[in-house]
């Protein structure tokens, strides 16, 4: 795995940076030597932010911690991920072998100040089962995901429910 480290208002110490490598090595056999993990530490006053992702074959595992020790954030989105690997193991084997990747998303900026929109991405969406697009959206930790439904063709929407069920959303056909 390709790994890039990035320090947002910190320079990242040496130790810091060898701990990061020793414990991402570790996922080194789920994901192909392709894959590209990158580790954000963002400090806010007396709190610090880890982000950790990892791209593989069009998914994308993230994991986010803030605590007020770097090590202690990081180590904390380490096991996250590692949950999210080892919970879905079987399905990750199958899938990531069969999965052809799609276009990256990009995110830009627009200047639409009416309604403060923040930010805007375009992506691919890709044709997919609803479960398919369930795991998907807890691998991303999204609260839903579009996507083509492959049972009738047409965009739809999973999201989580409050009750930590989930939902589907199918437009109406006319």
């Amino acid at each position: 795995m390709k790994l890039k480290t990035v320090g947002r208002k910190v320079t990242l110490k040496q130790n810091f940076l060898s701990l990061a490598e020793k414990r991402m090595a570790k996922f080194d056999k789920y994901f192909d030597d392709d894959a590209e993990g990158t580790v954000t530490v963002t400090v806010d006053s007396n709190r610090q932010t880890v982000e950790i992702t990892v791209k593989n074959r069009g998914y994308i595992y993230r994991a986010e911690r803030t605590e007020f020790d770097m090590e202690t954030a990081f180590a904390e989105a380490a096991d996250i991920i590692d949950r999210q690997i080892t919970k879905n193991k079987t399905r990750f084997a199958k899938k990531s072998r069969a999965f052809v990747e799609p276009a990256q998303p990009s995110a830009t900026v627009p200047d639409d100040e009416q309604y403060n929109l923040v930010r805007e991405k375009t992506f691919e969406i890709q044709p997919m089962s609803v479960d398919d697009a369930i795991y998907r959206m807890e691998m991303l930790g999204h609260s839903f995901f579009i996507f083509t439904n492959i049972s009738n063709d047409a965009i739809s929407v999973v999201y989580k429910r409050r009750d930590e069920g989930y939902g589907l959303l199918n437009p109406l056909q006319k």
